[in-house]
């Protein structure tokens, strides 16, 4: 294996990806895509330098198939064995532990987010919340989902080998709006096919979340979603995704709920004052809790107080 060529190795640019992986140069300047393909050299796999941190600036998205190498992405390693779709924001950090894999084939796109600046989609792109999942929470197609996915590809290889005019970034970035189309309704498709996996991370939640509420003696910062996220093993964004699959709810909004819940117990069984109680309920300042509380009950802490008496 390689030796390490930095500690932190960063991707500023398209070039910059695939020099670092010893790709050919990028027919487009904030856009590559590229055919995975079995790679040997004399007897020997051909494999990129590995950095202890690889940080692309850049969006990207790789359908992958037979990729034995562990890498490791979030909280814990993935091994793909498997036709895999998975996605990563600009500013995510990557380790590959092992040589790639020489049966390993698919597609990786990369592109830079300056591809979409004039586009709408460069809005629409931060609602798809899979690019900030963790690698292991990546999506497993279909046979019949891939086929779906390959003329888009296929169409998109061929816009991008074409010599560039004053339509090429255009019909670039609609494909990629039709392949990002079909990625979130297969992501919703897996939350659903998973039922009984997710369940269980749902029910892992509730004992977490109602655990956490139940200790009336210690005041604790009010909890955030990464604080459960991390204590299932799962990144925030695919936990809130899978509870609002699942439940009509995000993870904030499930943990809202039980505040109030707990919030209401108090203001009926507690001496405390209205200001004691938010800062029993990990709010810093008072107003906060008074402004939650009225707009998720339609009455303010006093009010539902002195309703309940």
């Amino acid at each position: 294996m390689n030796e390490p060529t930095s500690k932190v190795q960063l991707l500023n640019t398209v070039a910059d990806y695939t020099a670092f992986f010893g790709l050919p140069k990028p027919a487009h300047p904030l856009l590559t895509l590229i055919e995975l393909v079995p790679t040997v050299d004399d007897g020997r796999v051909l494999t990129p330098p590995i950095a202890e941190r690889l940080v692309p600036q850049l969006y990207t998205i790789f359908l992958k198939r037979n990729l034995t190498s562990r890498v490791y992405y979030g909280h814990q390693p993935y091994d793909f064995s498997e036709g895999v779709l998975g996605f990563s924001a600009p500013g995510e950090v990557f380790r590959i532990s092992t040589n790639i894999d020489p049966a390993v084939s698919g597609w990786v796109l990369v592109f830079h987010p300056d591809l979409l600046t004039k586009y709408p989609l460069a809005k629409k792109i931060k609602d798809y919340t899979f690019f900030y999942y963790d690698v292991y929470e990546a999506l497993h197609l279909s046979t019949s989902e891939e086929q779906m996915l390959m003329p888009v590809l296929t169409s998109m290889r061929t816009e991008y080998e074409r010599p560039i005019d004053a339509f090429s970034q255009d019909v670039m970035v609609a494909q990629l709006d039709v392949l990002l189309t079909y990625a979130n309704r297969f992501y919703h498709r897996q939350f659903l096919t998973r039922r009984a996996p997710e369940n269980d991370l749902h029910s892992r939640f509730r004992q977490v979340l109602t655990a956490y509420f139940a200790d009336d003696e210690l005041t604790r910062p009010m909890p955030s979603v990464r604080y459960f996220a991390d204590r299932l093993g799962v990144s925030s964004t695919y936990l809130s995704d899978m509870l609002r699959t699942l439940t009509g709810q995000g993870a904030q909004q499930h943990i809202q709920q039980a505040m109030l819940e707990k919030a209401k117990r108090m203001l009926l069984t507690s001496p405390l004052s209205i200001k004691e109680t938010a800062f029993q309920l990990g709010f810093e300042y008072p107003h906060y809790f008074n402004r939650l509380f009225k707009r998720k009950t339609g009455l303010t802490p006093a009010q539902f107080r002195l309703s309940m008496r």
